[in-house]
């Protein structure tokens, strides 16, 4: 057996950190050599992620060690900062959960440059098997992109494209806000960042890249009155008949194994939390074409995601630590 990938995670106290120390502690090719807490140093990991009582002794530290893989659960803005103030071992492998490198993807620091590649499996799993650095896609790109690009590989995406997604409190990260308060989330639901959410430009670029021109995405983002999860919708006008749209989706996906598509029933939240699937559901009605798509916002939206991009990098099986069951009752 290969020696395990060494692990360390700066962020350690948000969402996404505890979601990745959920999967690693579990991993059975990953140890973690430090978790990196400037808010919580010597304190017990369980005493910030109360879910993981019982499993880990790891403590949060305030240094940090050479490890193979780094994983940056920051605050958008941040990882760059962060890389600027501290030494690294060129050879480790940079993962960032963070938008810093999704769309300007070098980094230079004393002559030496990273330079980050984008880290969707499902359109850029040869590029990040040989990539040095990551940047992990957003969620709500995640499902977006995935939900279209069997769409743009056959320049089917010809007319404006009308996107609907509602993602729950957890999608705005841990530290408190108005918007993230149970009392105004509680029985209530509210759009924001309409026709500007920050995770168009990524899914732009991508299906950019796969078709050339694409057409106008009308975003509208809805937060949720629920914990986890991004529920999307997509439609536009294709003139292809649902069988072959659905044969279209099932060999784009065919050697990915995280993306299922499912045929002859509705798909409902609960099928995908606390997994790192994404499901697709495709119908036909008249000239439009609806696609609706599915997942775990701080899993397939970002820690086990992350995680499979480890796997790719460092030549683990894609789906090792993450074949984890959704609670869908």
């Amino acid at each position: 057996m290969q020696n395990k990938v060494k692990v360390g995670i700066v962020g350690g106290a948000g969402y996404t950190a505890g979601e990745l120390l959920r999967i690693l502690i579990n991993h059975p090719c990953a140890d973690i050599e430090f978790i990196y807490s400037t808010s919580n140093p010597g304190q017990p990991v369980y005493a910030i992620h109360s879910d993981l009582y019982g499993d880990t002794d790891l403590c949060f530290t305030n240094a940090i060690k050479p490890t193979d893989v780094l994983f940056l659960c920051l605050g958008h803005g941040v990882s760059r900062e962060f890389l600027s103030s501290n030494h690294l071992d060129a050879n480790t492998v940079v993962i960032d959960l963070g938008n810093d490198f999704r769309i300007d993807t070098a980094f230079e620091k004393e002559g030496k440059s990273r330079n980050f590649v984008y880290g969707l499996p499902e359109i850029n799993k040869h590029e990040i098997i040989h990539a040095e650095n990551i940047a992990n896609p957003g969620c709500f790109a995640t499902a977006i992109q995935l939900a279209l690009l069997p769409l743009a590989s056959e320049n089917l995406l010809t007319n404006e494209v009308h996107i609907n997604g509602v993602t729950g409190a957890t999608g705005a990260g841990r530290s408190l806000s108005e918007t993230s308060h149970f009392s105004y989330r509680e029985s209530n639901i509210s759009i924001y960042k309409a026709f500007t959410h920050q995770h168009l430009r990524e899914i732009n670029k991508t299906l950019t890249k796969v078709q050339g021109m694409v057409p106008e995405l009308n975003f509208i983002p809805v937060r949720g009155n629920f914990t986890r999860g991004i529920f999307a919708t997509a439609y536009t006008v294709c003139e292809k008949e649902e069988n072959e749209l659905i044969d279209l989706y099932k060999t784009f996906y065919a050697e990915h194994p995280f993306v299922h598509v499912v045929v002859d029933k509705s798909i409902s939240l609960k099928d995908v939390i606390n997994t790192n699937k994404c499901l697709l559901n495709i119908n036909k009605h008249g000239n439009k074409m609806l696609v609706t798509s599915i997942i775990d916002n701080l899993i397939k939206g970002a820690s086990g995601q992350a995680v499979q991009n480890m796997n790719l990098i460092f030549g683990l099986k894609e789906d090792c630590g993450l074949r984890l069951k959704s609670s869908g009752f």
